[in-house]
């Protein structure tokens, strides 16, 4: 290859899986090797020949590794047009070599959050590379090395190839740039808002098995979903992870063993227990003709008993689970959950944590980002009691767990919960009513009515629902109050000698 006609390379990665085997390809075709710090190292050691980026730039590296790819030489190497003829004379006038392949990626910012991890060099030459993709081929992500290589030794190097790394490297930077900004912002809603989001797993299908999906999550995010793994069965859906996720959310407010049956993203059945698998049975038994065909969550890890408790619920009532997901599974339950349905889709999560992110409702067009709901307990001690008979000890605890029951239920909802099990007997959800919201938890707790506890997630309008719950033998109504008509519904709760108790705070949950 003689001086006019040689092609050069840049690598500069941090990620470094694959680059040993890429830059052997391009060594083997006679592309010269422009290298920097580590990615030279690693290539040296494994004789690859390279150019240090320091005869390039014609300066040293510098504060630190702060200074030493940015230059005049390199980024003109890239940037300048091949088909333009001016460029092409006054790259040779000025002794700039064609860098016709970039290879790099960046520093993992969210693992380190350090203003020396932030990278200037990198997204500069990425940024060259695909603005002039044209004339240049940039790779930053090793799982496009082996097509890469094959069109670069076969002379097949398409605009299209061209094009589409392009696009996927300007979104490796937007991603690392949001990141930045979002460790440095300060303000919950600032002026420009980014979302860092990096694929995740792609789903069986959308909301409808014509529609495809694809989850994305906050790099930085501990969330439980990152850590969704498949011990068996099917693979998840658009309505699965949203239903997982709802689970989680219901079941991560509780120290105690708590589960969750979920169905279009609103609870079926909730309950605690002295043990993950009484919780289990208890929120099956809370309605078990909806349960069929449910998403289970645990905040503990699924044993063997919890596992024979589907196993029964198969058997007896002929109920099919779709997805049973917890932090862990023991050994024996999977063994034995294999056996009650082999497309049951068992997934465990890890640890559950809070996570610190934005809440976002997407709307046409954009989306509206809020402040998330949490902290329900420090609410507790603004209760107020506002009629003449006072709940009991008993009656407290049980709206306690009533009030983060609602919480995480479709908006609007009224729940029943059983008068001394930490379980709940009737929802009544999603409604556009109150009234009707009351109807149907009313109808579904039938028997376990008298001296329950009645929860509302927000405050009663009108008197009709306190009179109704009486009527059925409500023991305790909780219910966020602040209607102009809350004296109706107080008056009606003492007429009935039933305890109230006022909130102060609002539980929709949309």
């Amino acid at each position: 290859m003689n001086k006019q006609n040689e092609k050069y390379a840049l690598l500069s990665v941090y990620d470094k899986r694959g680059i040993v085997e890429f830059a052997q390809t391009l060594s083997s075709l006679g592309i010269n090797i422009i290298s920097t710090g580590g990615t030279a190292k690693e290539l040296s050691d494994h004789n690859i020949p390279i150019i240090p980026i320091q005869e390039i730039t014609g300066e040293p590296e510098s504060f630190g590794g702060r200074m030493k790819t940015i230059s005049f030489q390199i980024e003109s190497g890239i940037l300048f047009d091949r088909e333009n003829p001016s460029h092409v004379k006054q790259a040779r006038e000025l002794k700039v070599k064609p860098i016709d392949i970039v290879v790099c990626n960046l520093y993992p910012f969210e693992k380190k959050n350090s203003i020396e991890n932030i990278d200037i060099g990198g997204p500069t030459m990425i940024r060259a590379a695909a603005k002039n993709f044209h004339n240049v081929l940039v790779v930053i992500d090793p799982s496009d090395y082996e097509r890469a290589s094959q069109a670069i030794v076969n002379d097949t190097v398409s605009l299209d190839l061209k094009q589409e790394l392009a696009a996927k490297a300007f979104a490796h930077t937007s991603l690392y740039d949001s990141l930045i900004a979002t460790y440095f912002s300060k303000d919950l809603f600032p002026t420009e808002y980014t979302l860092p989001l990096r694929k995740a797993h792609d789903l069986r299908y959308g909301e409808n098995p014509h529609q495809k999906a694809t989850l994305y999550l906050y790099p930085s995010s501990d969330s439980p979903l990152k850590r969704l793994t498949k011990k068996w069965g099917r693979d998840l859906s658009l309505i699965n992870v949203t239903d997982i996720n709802a689970g989680i959310e219901e079941v991560r407010l509780f120290k105690e063993p708590a589960a969750v049956v979920i169905k279009h993203n609103s609870p079926c059945g909730i309950a605690l227990g002295n043990s993950i698998s009484q919780a289990l049975a208890r929120a099956i038994e809370a309605d078990p003709q909806s349960a069929f065909g449910g998403v289970i969550v645990l905040n503990k890890p699924i044993d063997l008993k919890s596992a024979q408790i589907i196993g029964k619920f198969k058997s007896e009532v002929r109920g099919n689970v779709d997805i049973f997901a917890a932090p862990e599974i023991e050994q024996s339950a999977l063994q034995f959950l294999m056996k009650v349905r082999k497309n049951m889709g068992i997934y465990t999560f890890g640890k559950i944590h809070l996570s610190p992110q934005m809440n976002i409702k997407w709307v046409n067009g954009g989306l509206i980002l809020q402040t998330p709901d949490k902290d329900i307990e420090k609410g507790f001690g603004k209760w107020r009691v506002v009629t003449k008979t006072k709940p009991t000890k008993k009656q407290m605890v049980q709206m306690e767990i009533a009030w983060k029951f609602v919480s995480r239920i479709r908006s609007n909802s009224i729940i029943i919960v059983d008068k001394k099990l930490p379980m709940i007997r009737g929802i009544g959800s999603g409604q556009t009513s109150r009234i009707a919201a009351t109807h149907i938890a009313l109808s579904q707790a039938t028997k376990f009515l008298k001296g329950s506890i009645l929860a509302s997630d927000s405050f009663f309008p009108f008197d009709d629902s306190v009179k109704t719950a009486a009527k059925h033998g409500v023991g305790a109504i909780i219910q966020q109050g602040g209607s102009i008509r809350d004296e109706d519904s107080i008056k009606a709760a003492n007429d009935a000698n039933i305890p109230m108790v006022f909130t102060g705070r609002r539980a929709f949950w949309h």
